[in-house]
């Protein structure tokens, strides 16, 4: 089977092809220029490289949030055309999701962390089964680092919790203030994850396409988990 990947919901955005769980190719580059608007020129190179065509693959797996508002926007939108145009399945992954599947080892409870800038962070809390998946615990969050880690490792002291960011740095004195107020908290590490997250992406969408936890393209949309600038300064107009 072959998935073609799509992440454009940051500036490491990137694109992937994979063959099963094989990675056969991938995109990205390091810019301030957004990811959306130079995703094509990647999607190019990587199917001439690899001698495919869009009608090649069998499912097109897109980062479904959280992230940029535009980059989702357009990420899904570009993914529900092809869907449509190719008559192919869509699979929708959470980024954050994406983040969790990098950890290889095993610990009970995986918190990935993503930059949600403005000095917060998204987050989500997955507990690992004994099939070895992740299952979401809850809901995809926001919030400052400290209150991530309130959320998320208060009252669990004695599970082993890896926090996966791609940004490690973003929680290190948030983890240090945590662990100097609750000095019997451990068993917690903080690791790395790779920002490219097409790869992930694309792995995990081939799980949903087996397991048929495909999306519709017309009522499939983005989980922003934050709201936009837009709804956060709308006023009512008087009277409403």
């Amino acid at each position: 089977m072959l998935i073609l990947a799509l992440d454009t919901s940051s500036p490491a955005g990137s694109i992937a092809a994979l063959q099963n769980e094989k990675v056969i190719g991938t995109v990205s580059t390091s810019t301030t220029e957004i990811y959306s608007s130079r995703m094509f020129r990647h999607l190019d190179f990587l199917l001439t490289e690899l001698s495919l065509n869009l009608g090649s693959f069998d499912v097109f797996a897109v980062a479904a949030g959280p992230g940029s508002f535009t980059g989702l926007r357009v990420g899904l939108a570009t993914a529900k055309g092809w869907a449509e145009v190719y008559r192919k399945p869509i699979a929708a992954v959470s980024n954050l999701e994406a983040v969790a599947a990098q950890q290889s080892h095993d610990p009970a409870v995986v918190v990935p962390v993503l930059n949600a800038h403005r000095g917060q962070v998204y987050f989500a809390r997955y507990r690992r089964t004994g099939e070895g998946n992740l299952a979401l615990e809850g809901e995809e969050c926001v919030a400052s680092p400290d209150e991530c880690l309130e959320a998320v490792l208060s009252g669990h002291d004695s599970e082993k919790i890896t926090i996966a960011a791609t940004e490690p740095e973003l929680m290190t004195r948030a983890l240090e203030r945590y662990r100097s107020n609750h000095p019997r908290a451990g068993g917690i590490w903080l690791e790395c994850a790779s920002p490219i997250l097409a790869p992930y992406i694309g792995i995990l969408g081939l799980q949903r396409s087996q397991t048929g936890e495909l999306s519709d393209p017309l009522t499939l949309d983005a989980n922003y988990v934050r709201r936009s600038d837009a709804e956060l300064k709308w006023k009512a107009p008087s009277g409403i």
